[in-house]
């Protein structure tokens, strides 16, 4: 996938296009609809397929005191869209004076002049624009305009809208199995395995410490089973993805002040060597509350029985 930020640099391999246009923070199984019908639009039209986002999320520019903790900023983002088979993605800056372009120019300088569109295809409750003024009544007036095709698609969804708001509720919760539901995958952060206090690995169980700098929404504090990835292997190394018990917390058993980290042992491993590598920590489902314990032979058996309890749940599961 092509990866660009100007319209005017659009490469012309992928001029003239089918596009849509959205935030994609998740890229959950909603996104995954457009996006696939994307794909299919463009090969029904002979024509290769753009998705077009923004970078900053619009509410950090325009109302930075409530914007939302993103799931999937930046290079989880972009990878996630890539997995769905669009062709390019056009990640455009968004200032102050870019929200002051009104629909009809957006459209006419990105789409058509940018882009060279022939077909749009859209959520129901897209909007762009000027105060996000223009909607999908809008957007089909310029295609007629313009001269491009509209798809508008309903909402997906099993019972409620499937939305990063609700996914974010599910995290804050501790619910990553309902998460992964609606994203139609397991919850991801990235980052960089950075040196800790080292006490899980005189307890015996050695954990990666993901950075501060971390790229998504961490879950609520708990202790989870899950995969991590070591991104920069290849697909097919032996150690690449394994089976982890994930702890989200401050280690309240030693009365430490410490932030709240991510940190992932990889079970029955205490002979890897994580340091400066990027590795994705994915959440798969929740074994308990962050507990303070009386001593450290009640941590370490609590994290005897959260191992087993991992290793039963994460031998059912096939890691994507």
């Amino acid at each position: 996938m092509h990866r660009w930020s100007d319209p005017d640099a659009t490469p012309e391999a992928l001029r003239p296009c089918v596009l849509t246009l959205g935030n994609f923070d998740g890229v959950h199984r909603g996104h995954k609809a457009v996006l696939g019908s994307l794909v299919d639009a463009g090969q029904r039209l002979g024509l290769p397929s753009v998705a077009i986002t923004f970078d900053p999320h619009p509410a950090q520019v325009l109302n930075p005191d409530k914007a939302p903790e993103l799931l999937a900023p930046g290079r989880i983002r972009d990878e996630l869209i890539a997995g769905t088979g669009v062709d390019g993605l056009l990640v455009l800056d968004f200032t102050t004076e870019f929200a002051q372009q009104s629909p009809e120019d957006f459209v006419r300088d990105v789409f058509v002049r940018g882009l060279d569109a022939r077909c749009v295809v859209v959520g129901l409750d897209t909007r762009f624009g000027y105060r996000n003024s223009g909607d999908v009544a809008t957007l089909a007036d310029l295609g007629e305009q313009f001269g491009f095709e509209v798809i508008a698609l309903d909402d997906v969804g099993d019972g409620e809208r499937f939305s990063s708001t609700v996914i974010r509720q599910r995290l804050a919760d501790g619910d990553v199995a309902d998460a992964a539901r609606i994203l139609g995958r397991p919850h991801r952060v990235l980052g960089t395995v950075v040196h800790g206090n080292h006490r899980g690995r005189g307890l015996g169980y050695p954990t990666a410490n993901l950075a501060a700098d971390s790229l998504g929404l961490v879950p609520q504090e708990g202790v989870y089973a899950g995969w991590l990835t070591r991104v920069d292997l290849a697909d097919d190394a032996p150690d690449r993805t394994m089976p982890a018990a994930i702890s989200v917390g401050t280690n309240p058993t030693f009365d430490t002040t410490d932030r709240r980290t991510v940190e992932a042992y990889v079970l029955d491993r205490d002979d890897l060597d994580l340091y400066d590598e990027t590795v994705l920590v994915e959440f798969v489902e929740h074994i308990r509350p962050t507990l303070r314990f009386d001593s450290v032979e009640e941590l370490t058996d609590a994290m005897a029985r959260d191992v087993v309890r991992c290793r039963e749940i994460l031998a059912q599961i096939v890691p994507a």
